[in-house]
């Protein structure tokens, strides 16, 4: 496989990308000469050519402007919260915007959708795009008014000057729309103030919606092509290892429709072991899947159980001379070595599933000597290298076509799931449509892999932190899938970020030591995956429901111990640790912290700063919950969430971000988690996975904070803190205190019992 590192532009860094040259470095951002010469007279119209200011946007000549998205859309309406940032730049009208989801052709340099980052990122370069094709449209409204360009303005897909106006549709058709700026000039391109924006922050419906609503949306189920088979997974006993070592269809051959069980060969090394069954319809498909019989060589992963990975990840947070140290301050040895007291406690998280509504699958076929790939995908830049060698072709050869994705939460971050469509639709020599089953979908899951963190705090003989420590053990998705994306340590060793991100927190706690531990056994048992905030599900209820037990022993009020170990820690020019004191002190006294309780109903808060200190997104959680001590049942009463994510961009897909996120961290904390049990999960199905049901949906109060700073990312970070708040507000409830999520009512009636 290539190297990744060359394939793949590292999506943290901030880039501002119009289009790179494949041959070298230069950026560059051109107003092509689309408009034509008019007649002699002025009046005849240039070519039906779209007025293309950069590639990120086109107008035609009615002044409809389609933006080319390269995120994928998976029900978070992210099409709308960008398209909105170039229309308020632009100055459109909102109804003239259309949303193209693109393929990957690589003019559109990285393409995924993860981690909070879509905003984000593309905030600078669409603000300067729609900015320098406003400027464009200006300069050509104001020749064809003949008025001074200076006194002319542009709203509404119109410009206007001089008691005088034309509209962006006619600029199109009548004007000569030709400017080119360079990289430099991009970058000292002039954007609004945020006083003068007209959409970016103001409620709207989102684009995508009627087409959800009709059936006309489509998503990669949806996608046919003509003379396509229809294909089901057989899948061996463990993800890795496995060969296959006879296969019997003849119980199959009496299905109709039935056609042929294929042994797949993968020299990525994907999808090891792997049958594929064939048939002229899904149905019988997945008939024939279950009646083909396939004996396998496994590997020891065949053994591994929950207990083992777990085990396995105690002993090596116990070892304190592996892993990698993310952040080794001087002097902790030292802060412990003369603490007056210390504290220890080990938090634990268990495997959690995705289980998208929309099951995995993809289309694949050969047209005109290139392979396509039909599927709804989150990280296309990160497989396209994996399905070249698969196939052995150049990745040029290689195009994946994008599609909505009916729920991702990071499952289609890892796209393996188009190998096996691929090199089935080679080893056929016809187009393959490969669907998955809800069981076949969880046994091939990319689960969050369950994890093992010890933390550790020194105090002084004043009551001050003097040192803390903070370790964290899991399965690290980034090695197994991008280890070329995993920066190194204060002591060379590599890690992934995704897997301890969180740990290094804006508390000042004196010396501090944050060190990542890959779990070997984790890895090796199944493919660990990126699941809606990653890292931070369990860095953050392992660090939060820390400092309670902290404050506690430092005989502080937990709001109390953590805003003071949160002033004056201003570590950067976006407000520090200062904001996130504040989005704390805003929810506490929302939820009416300090108030007196019913007897077995407590408060409980937590805070975070989403995930990323380059991108932090503050957020604080206070959670309301009543404990029936007689079956253990833990009902979440009322959720409060203060979210300061700087500029808001399309406020009703940010609340319906935060609701999701904090629904999701309230599931995994009470109901959701499964076990591996001889290398397999042991839930298949959602009759025995059970997330949040409606009935356990609590009140909500959410709140974001007024602000005009650059915005952050929103579909992650309040998953983090919704767990620890809960197991903090249980404890507050009735004296008991979980350190494993999920939080069942067996083990709170363990917990009571216990005293």
């Amino acid at each position: 496989m290539a190297d990744i590192a060359d394939q793949v532009p590292d999506p943290r860094r901030r880039v501002f990308l119009i289009s790179a040259t494949r041959s070298g470095f230069a950026m560059a951002f051109a107003l092509p000469q689309q408009a034509r010469a008019a007649d002699k007279a002025g009046a005849a119209e240039n070519s039906a050519l779209p007025f293309e200011p950069t590639i990120w946007y086109e107008m035609d000549r009615d002044g409809i402007v389609t933006v080319n998205i390269i995120r994928a859309e998976m029900g978070q309406h992210v099409g709308t919260a960008l398209a909105r940032i170039v229309a308020d730049e632009l100055e459109l009208d909102w109804d003239s915007v259309r949303l193209r989801y693109v393929d990957t052709d690589p003019k559109w340099g990285t393409m995924v959708t993860g981690g909070s980052w879509s905003v984000w990122q593309s905030f600078p370069y669409l603000s300067q795009a729609g900015a320098a094709g406003r400027m464009a449209l200006i300069a050509e409204g104001a020749n064809l008014l003949r008025v001074g360009e200076a006194s002319c303005t542009a709203r509404n897909s119109r410009v206007s000057g001089a008691g005088q106006s034309i509209s962006y549709a006619d600029i199109v058709r009548r004007g000569q729309l030709a400017r080119s700026y360079t990289a430099d000039e991009l970058k000292a391109m002039p954007i609004k103030a945020a006083a003068e924006r007209r959409l970016i922050g103001w409620p709207t419906a989102a684009i995508d919606i009627p087409g959800k609503t009709t059936g006309a949306a489509r998503y990669g189920l949806d996608a046919q092509v003509p003379g396509m088979v229809y294909a089901r997974p057989k899948l061996p006993p463990t993800r890795t290892g496995c060969r296959v070592s006879a296969i019997d269809d003849s119980a199959a051959r009496s299905i109709p429709g039935y056609l042929k069980s294929l042994v797949l060969e993968d020299p990525s090394g994907t999808v090891p072991g792997w049958v594929v069954v064939c048939a002229d319809s899904f149905f019988a498909a997945s008939r024939a899947a279950d009646r083909v019989q396939v004996t396998w060589t496994s590997s020891p992963a065949a053994a591994v159980s929950e207990a083992d990975l777990q085990a396995r990840g105690l002993k090596l947070v116990s070892d304190a001379t592996g892993g990698s140290l993310v952040v080794e301050d001087a002097g902790v040895d030292a802060a412990f070595n003369t603490a007056k007291s210390t504290l220890e406690r080990d938090y634990t998280t268990a495997t959690v599933l995705h289980f998208q509504l929309e099951p995995l699958n993809a289309l694949a076929f050969l047209k005109d000597g290139r392979w396509e790939i039909h599927t709804g995908n989150q990280w296309q830049s990160l497989i396209l290298p994996t399905l070249a060698q698969a196939l052995g072709v150049p990745e040029a050869q290689v195009l994946m076509r994008s599609y909505l994705i009916g729920g991702g939460f990071g499952r289609r971050l890892n796209g393996d799931y188009a190998v096996p469509a691929a090199l089935a639709a080679q080893a056929l020599g016809r187009p393959v449509k490969l669907v998955w089953t809800r069981a076949d979908d969880v046994r091939f899951d990319s689960p969050r892999s369950p994890s093992v963190q010890r933390l550790r705090m020194a105090f002084g003989a004043d009551g001050q932190v003097t040192g803390m420590q903070h370790h964290a053990s899991a399965g690290w998705p980034t090695q197994v899938m991008v280890p070329a994306f995993m920066p190194k340590g204060k002591n060379g060793a590599p890690y992934d970020p995704f897997a301890i991100s969180g740990a290094d927190h804006w508390y000042t706690v004196g010396a501090q030591r944050v060190r990542a531990i890959s779990n070997d056994l984790a890895n090796n048992t199944f493919r660990p995956g990126w699941l809606r905030s990653v890292g931070p599900g369990w860095t953050n209820w392992a660090l939060e429901s820390f400092m309670d037990e902290a404050a506690r022993a430092a005989g502080m009020d937990p709001l109390a111990f953590r805003l003071r170990l949160l002033a004056g820690n201003g570590k950067n020019g976006i407000g520090g640790a200062v904001r996130q004191a504040q989005v704390l002190q805003r929810a506490a006294d929302k939820a009416g912290w300090g108030s007196k309780m019913p007897a077995g109903t407590g408060l409980g808060l937590a805070t975070s700063f989403g995930q990323e200190r380059d991108m932090p997104t503050w957020c604080a959680c206070v959670a309301r919950v009543r404990v029936e001590r007689s079956s253990g049942v833990v009902k979440v009463e009322k959720l409060t969430v203060v979210v300061d994510a700087g500029t808001i961009v399309h406020p009703d897909g940010a609340l319906a971000q935060v609701e999701g996120a904090s629904l999701w961290g309230l599931s995994m904390a009470l109901f959701e988690g499964t076990e591996f049990v001889k290398g397999q999960v042991r839930d298949t199905n959602l009759n025995t996975y059970t997330p949040l049901r409606m009935r356990d949906v609590p009140p909500m109060d959410i709140e974001f904070i007024a602000s005009t700073l650059p915005p952050t990312g929103l579909g992650e970070p309040a998953t983090t803190v919704v767990g620890p708040a809960i197991g903090n507000a249980l404890f507050a409830a009735v004296g008991v205190r979980l350190r494993h999520l999920p939080m069942r009512p067996a083990d709170v009636l363990a917990a009571l019992k216990q005293g």
